[in-house]
């Protein structure tokens, strides 16, 4: 069914299209609207084609390889595509990385998220009056720049920013350029902070699938400190799904966190994942569990994040679709039928090996 915002005289442009997030969007948008759409990504070693090329076919799409802090480069693509709605999910996006790297971090969440915003803002002001008012700035952001729980009580739209991170930090740092680009200069946004995400094409550097592809190597399962840490896990398509429905349901201006109602601590998720594997890939030497190992902790790494989504759940009507036992099975399902996508791209710098030790506590 045709969502309202979105029919074929309208145009979607997703940047990070060929991320694990951003992927997902797309194939909804595909699947669920008329639009037209727009990938925009620069292919860096998390980017991979393959997630969209279902699409790749298609009049409706179009990929640009740009730099979102390639000025002239947007503004070129705005004026060419002419979207009703940005999508903006390009961003550096590992903890781990940020620990190691923090400066690229910073470029790519701070100023080319300032890059977008100010490009976005001189195309909405050209539009006219029906185009501005139809017109939506989305920004995806996470629940790290909230800081971390305790053992009770759950994020929310009004919580107060506490990143820990360099990764929270440029994220925080991304969401108030987006409040001060609505506010000063009524540009139409809205802001999106969601839980972890899981699920198909996800890069092997994040929790999930550097565990599948571990196990299925025999090699060990590294859980930081005692594997305590707490996460609310938000299965990728429910995300999608969730994000195009604040893009045409939202009130611009506004925020709306996006959860998956689905808390585990890391070493009972890795203990799910490995029964998951036990019944569905048998390893004749024993239980995977056999595998797991404790390693030293993350610099800084917070306890736990838990989102209340019942704003989201009452005034867009959306909630996820997947159990979080659910979205695990279709997750390993998934890496067992595409081993060679993930082995492809384990050999890519920096994949499923530990990172974000470097000047760390």
């Amino acid at each position: 069914m045709d969502l309202p915002l979105l029919d074929a005289q309208d145009c979607v442009l997703v940047t990070g299209g060929a991320g694990f997030i951003g992927s997902a969007v797309l194939r909804h948008l595909f699947r669920n609207t008329s639009a037209a759409l727009v990938n925009v990504d620069k292919l860096t070693y998390a980017g991979d084609l393959e997630a969209v090329a279902d699409l790749a076919g298609s009049p409706r799409y179009a990929f640009a390889q740009v730099d979102i802090c390639d000025a002239p480069a947007i503004e070129a693509l705005l004026a060419r595509h002419r979207p009703t709605a940005i999508m903006h999910l390009a961003a550096e996006s590992h903890v781990d990385r940020s620990i190691d790297d923090p400066g690229s971090f910073i470029r790519t969440n701070v100023l080319g998220t300032f890059t977008m915003l100010d490009a976005a803002r001189r195309y909405w002001s050209g539009l006219d009056e029906p185009g501005r008012a139809r017109f939506r700035f989305h920004h995806i952001s996470t629940d790290e720049v909230f800081g971390s729980l305790g053992s009770e009580g759950y994020f929310h739209e009004g919580t107060p920013y506490d990143p820990r991170s360099p990764y929270s930090a440029s994220k925080a740092g991304s969401d108030h350029l987006v409040r001060a680009w609505h506010h000063t200069y009524g540009l139409p946004v809205l802001l999106t902070n969601c839980s972890n995400n899981y699920g198909p094409f996800q890069f092997p550097e994040k929790l999930i699938p550097v565990m599948i592809g571990a196990a299925l190597a025999g090699r060990p399962l590294p859980v930081y400190g005692q594997g305590a840490n707490v996460r609310d896990w938000l299965y990728v398509e429910d995300h999608a799904e969730a994000l195009v429905t604040v893009l045409t349901r939202g009130e611009p201006g506004e925020t709306y966190v996006l959860g998956g109602g689905a808390e585990s601590s890391n070493l009972d998720l890795i203990k799910r994942l490995c029964a998951i594997l036990d019944r569905l890939r048998p390893d004749p030497a024993g239980s995977y569990e056999r595998l797991i190992s404790f390693v030293t902790d993350r610099p800084g790494h917070d306890f736990r994040y838990a989102i209340d989504y019942a704003r989201v759940k009452r005034d867009l009507g959306w909630q996820p679709r997947h159990s979080l036992d659910e979205g695990l099975a279709a997750t390993v399902s998934w890496y067992l039928d595409h081993q060679p996508w993930m082995e492809r791209l384990r050999q890519r710098k920096g994949a499923d090996r530990r990172l974000g030790l470097a000047g760390g506590r």
